[in-house]
């Protein structure tokens, strides 16, 4: 049996002139790459923009990637820039709800705290009801941008520390006191609602304290 041709090796053939190539890498990580961006924004349509801006910037940019880098890693860099940026122009139009919700995320995500516990855990597994994945989402809207991301991309999409520095084009050292931080922050903004009455209590904050 033949293995499956990186994403790497895919690029190569697409900046070569193989057709087939990139519609390939769509089809891998266009699912991902969406819910990713939905985290961020919070809008379905907004997230479809923004999965296709950042393919169509791959496309256009593939002969300049440096095949000594990952691709994935580069795509997602790719999408939260653009993404930011769309916050960025929203935040200037005051169109950003606080509490907004994802209730057709088709319950992808899982808890934090099942994140924290168990380290194989698949990323699709949902959350335990409806109830608590819009709790969890109105936590993680309020968070500042800069933690938020850091919860996403380590959490949901499972990135290891040196790809979140290169992601964020921030220090090594500086992703990892910001994962601390937006764990924390986080912890203490779902206790805050579990104790407000808006969410039920669970064992979702105490994996976080213990983290922190």
């Amino acid at each position: 049996m033949v293995d499956a041709p990186t994403d790497e090796r895919l690029l190569a053939d697409h900046v070569a002139g193989d057709g087939g190539s990139f519609a390939e890498l769509v089809r891998r990580h266009n699912r991902e790459l969406f819910q990713f961006v939905l985290r961020f924004t919070s809008s379905s349509a907004a997230a479809e923009d923004v999965a296709q801006e950042a393919f169509l910037q791959v496309h256009l940019s593939a002969s300049s990637f440096d095949q000594a880098r990952r691709f994935k890693p580069w795509l997602f860099t790719i999408a939260a820039n653009k993404a930011r940026d769309w916050l960025r122009s929203r935040a200037r139009k005051s169109e950003v709800p606080l509490d907004a919700r994802i209730g057709s995320d088709d319950g992808a995500g899982q808890t934090f705290a099942d994140l924290l516990a168990d380290e194989e855990l698949p990323v699709d597994q949902g959350l335990q009801n409806q109830e608590k994945r819009q709790a969890v989402q109105r936590v993680m809207d309020e968070l500042p941008g800069h933690l938020r991301e850091a919860l996403v991309l380590s959490y949901y999409h499972r990135f290891a520390y040196k790809e979140m520095a290169a992601i964020l084009d921030i220090p090594l050292g500086t992703v990892k006191s910001r994962l601390h931080s937006a764990v924390a922050q986080f912890g203490r903004q779902y206790k805050a609602a579990v104790e407000a009455g808006l969410v039920e209590g669970d064992p979702l904050t105490q994996g976080l304290e213990e983290e922190t």
